[in-house]
């Protein structure tokens, strides 16, 4: 797989931590090597911050959603099928953070 196709090959992609938890989905990714170099994928960023390589819309999502970026280190990727499985859990790599609020505020909806 070429670098393009590692790049559009996971972006959007969900991730997943060992215990199946769905924990964000790839918005960008860090990848290192200069002119004449090899590229290396170093890390999968997600959250708001990583969207303000998307264009305006990407830009102005990323200023209102509060800008935070996480690094996934490339090291905790398990498997790269239909998702990207991690070998870490979302706790420890400090994802789906967003969901744990909501989810408090979801349980006080009645009927939820």
């Amino acid at each position: 797989m070429s670098e393009l196709d590692l790049a559009f090959g996971l972006l959007d992609h969900q991730l997943v931590d060992p215990d199946g938890r769905r924990c964000g989905k790839v918005d960008d990714l860090a990848i290192q090597g200069g002119p004449g170099e090899t590229p290396v994928v170093t890390a999968i960023l997600v959250g708001p911050g990583a969207w303000k390589s998307r264009g305006r819309l990407g830009r102005l999502t990323a200023r209102l959603a509060g800008g935070k970026t996480v690094r996934v280190p490339w090291e905790t990727v398990a498997d790269v099928t239909s998702a990207v499985v991690l070998n870490k859990s979302a706790q420890e790599l400090g994802l789906g953070r967003g969901d744990d609020r909501a989810a408090a505020w979801v349980k006080r909806l009645p009927g939820s």
